[in-house]
């Protein structure tokens, strides 16, 4: 089952961006998936289901919006295992 999110915004800020309303939508939506996989809540793999992409092509994306591959959670993980090797 499909949620609906609403999120109220003057139009002059999709217009500040350059964007049309799909293309605003497009972009929050975006903007979104990757902070949830920034903050280690998804995975890539869900991220890039949700946005209709392929896995590569959503980790591709990470870079055009500055967010590492790794999130802190996992860099973590991996210092802890360098630590214990």
């Amino acid at each position: 089952m499909e949620q609906l999110i609403t999120i109220n915004y003057p139009e002059s800020l999709a217009f500040s961006l350059k964007m049309d309303n799909q293309e605003f939508k497009n972009e929050m939506k975006t903007i979104s998936l990757i902070k949830l996989y920034e903050l280690g809540k998804i995975s890539s793999g869900l991220a890039a289901k949700l946005l209709n992409i392929s896995r590569i092509d959503f980790l591709e994306l990470l870079e055009k919006y500055n967010v590492s591959y790794f999130h802190k959670g996992l860099e973590n993980e991996l210092e802890s295992d360098l630590a214990n090797a």
